[in-house]
C-alpha cells in the first residue's frame, strides 16, 4: 500500500481537478484506491455532490452521501478559511495525531490517496502545518507527494518555494504537476522549461484545463497518465 499526498503551492490551484484524474485512471487501471480528503473548510451552502469531497467521490464511483461524505472527510467547516481558524470558528482544534491514524487506517488498498488543504505551509493547528502531516503519514507508509501548481503570472516562484519546502523536509516531491491555469502570461511549455532548470530531475506533468465538471474530457490537449507519477 502506498499513500499518495496531493499538496499545492497555494489554495485555488487544481488539487481536486488531479486528484479526481489521477483517482480516474488509477481505477481503470484496476487498482483498489481509497479517496480522502480529511479536512474540508467552505462547505456551507455548497451541495455534497460539488464540494471537494464529492468530486473525489465520483471519481472513483462511490454515490455521494451524508454517509460517505463523512467517511471521506470528518473534518468538514463551513468557513471557507484554512483549517486551524475553520476549526476555531467552530470551537474545533485539529489533532496532527488524528489525522494521521485516519488517513493510515484503509485496509487492503493499492494506494490511498489524501488530499490536501491549502498549500504545503498551511496551518492545521497552533503548531503544525500541512508539511507536518505529511512528514507524520512518511513516518508510517510509503509515501508519494504530488505537487500540484498553476500557469499564472507569478508560478514559478510559488513552485519554487513550495518544492524548496518540502525539499528540506525529504518529502520529494515525486513529481509537479501543472494544472493550466485560466490566463496564462506564456505557454504552458515555456513555464515547464523554465521550472526544470530548478526543478532538478523532479518529473513535471501539465494537465490542459479541464471541463467545469472536473471530468476527463478535455477542451484542448492530450490527457497525461498521471498515474506514472506514483507508481
Amino acid at each position: 500500500m502506498s499513500l499518495i499526498f496531493v499538496t499545492s503551492s497555494g489554495t485555488d490551484i487544481g488539487k481536486t481537478v488531479v486528484s479526481s484524474l489521477l483517482l480516474a485512471q488509477l481505477k481503470a487501471k484496476g487498482r483498489q484506491v481509497t479517496a480522502l480528503k480529511p479536512v474540508l473548510s467552505g462547505t456551507e451552502g455548497v451541495p455534497l455532490d460539488e464540494t471537494d469531497t464529492g468530486r473525489l467521490l465520483q471519481a472513483v464511483g462511490v454515490p455521494v452521501t451524508e454517509a460517505s461524505f463523512k467517511a471521506a472527510t470528518p473534518w468538514a467547516f463551513k468557513e471557507p478559511l484554512s483549517p486551524d481558524m475553520a476549526a476555531a470558528r467552530e470551537g474545533a482544534t485539529l489533532c496532527l495525531d488524528e489525522l494521521t491514524e485516519f488517513c493510515v487506517a484503509p485496509e487492503n488498498q493499492d494506494h490511498i490517496l489524501v488530499e490536501g488543504a491549502g498549500g504545503v505551509l498551511v496551518p492545521i493547528n497552533e503548531t503544525a502545518t500541512m508539511a507536518d502531516w505529511m512528514l507524520a503519514l512518511k513516518a508510517r507508509a510509503e509515501l508519494k507527494v504530488l505537487l500540484v501548481v498553476g500557469s499564472y503570472l507569478g508560478t514559478i516562484s510559488h513552485t519554487l518555494s513550495a518544492m524548496e519546502s518540502l525539499r528540506a523536509r525529504g518529502l520529494g516531491p515525486s513529481a509537479i504537476v501543472i494544472s493550466t491555469s485560466q490566463v496564462n502570461p506564456v505557454s504552458v511549455e515555456e513555464t515547464i522549461r523554465v521550472m526544470k532548470r530548478f526543478a532538478d530531475g523532479v518529473p513535471i506533468v501539465a494537465i490542459p484545463r479541464l471541463n467545469g465538471n472536473g471530468s476527463a474530457s478535455m477542451e484542448n490537449g492530450a490527457v497525461p497518465d498521471l498515474t506514472s507519477c506514483v507508481e
